[in-house]
């Protein structure tokens, strides 16, 4: 059986990548970083391996933001959509940002973590659990 292929790309198109195999679960963060990176509530993420990505075109579009806290944003320098985030402590494991896909994802959100900075604006209304931090 072959493993799974999902497919996405940023906001103008000018990068394209593939993940191989499953993804990892749907988890909602909503930390104040999340928040300032998607201009949104929360981002919606899951963990794949980095041996599972490839960029398969236009990876000189794509550029990385370092944090202090050694935390990686690749986006596309053209269109800023972010594609995929890692820790240089965990540089294996990538947070890829779910609303680039371009397949279809049936997943539903399995959790939502650093609710105690959540966005005041905003009501989570679904059962999934719910983390003060990271679990």
């Amino acid at each position: 059986m072959s493993k799974p292929i999902h497919r996405g790309s940023c906001l103008c198109e000018r990068a394209h990548y593939e993940v191989k195999g499953s993804l990892g679960p749907l988890i909602y963060c909503h930390c104040k970083r999340c928040r300032k990176a998607t201009g949104s509530a929360f981002n919606a993420v899951t963990p794949i391996a980095k041996t599972n990505f490839k960029i398969t075109h236009g990876e000189t579009a794509l550029k990385t933001y370092r944090s202090d806290a050694g935390v990686c944003r690749v986006f596309c320098g053209h269109c800023g959509s972010p594609i995929i985030a890692y820790r240089e402590s965990d540089p294996d494991t990538l947070r890829l940002r779910v609303g680039t896909l371009d397949t279809p994802l049936s997943e539903q959100v399995s959790a939502h973590i650093f609710v105690a900075s959540k966005a005041e604006w905003h009501d989570i209304h679904d059962e999934a659990p719910q983390h003060v931090e990271r679990p």
